[in-house]
């Protein structure tokens, strides 16, 4: 039979492991490009925009369109790669075990 307590403890373990790792992820930054680097984004684990860098040979006031098409993109990019190093983390600490269904700590 299983000892629920010490199954407990290791759960609580596993939580707290978790949240360590997930603050420090909030602590990264990830950048995504579009249009070949002439957008560039930094977001952190948070997907908060920390700044955008866009190279000033595409500010024509008629490329305007195109420009807020590129930061779109760049964000997005941003964004998947923040949450594929969350989940890569998330993996490594639950060894593999699926937890759907089970909220993580984000």
């Amino acid at each position: 039979m299983m000892n629920i307590q010490g199954l407990m403890k290791q759960a609580q373990m596993m939580q707290k492991k978790m949240q360590e790792e997930q603050e420090k992820l909030e602590q990264q930054e990830f950048i995504g490009t579009s249009g070949g680097g002439i957008v560039k984004i930094i977001i952190n684990g948070k997907f908060s925009i920390l700044k955008i860098n866009i190279d000033k040979s595409i500010l024509a006031p008629e490329e305007s369109e195109v420009l807020e098409d590129l930061i779109i993109a760049a964000y997005s990019d941003a964004k998947t790669k923040a949450e594929a190093k969350m989940g890569e983390t998330m993996n490594s600490i639950t060894g593999g075990l699926n937890l759907n269904g089970i909220k993580l700590p984000f």
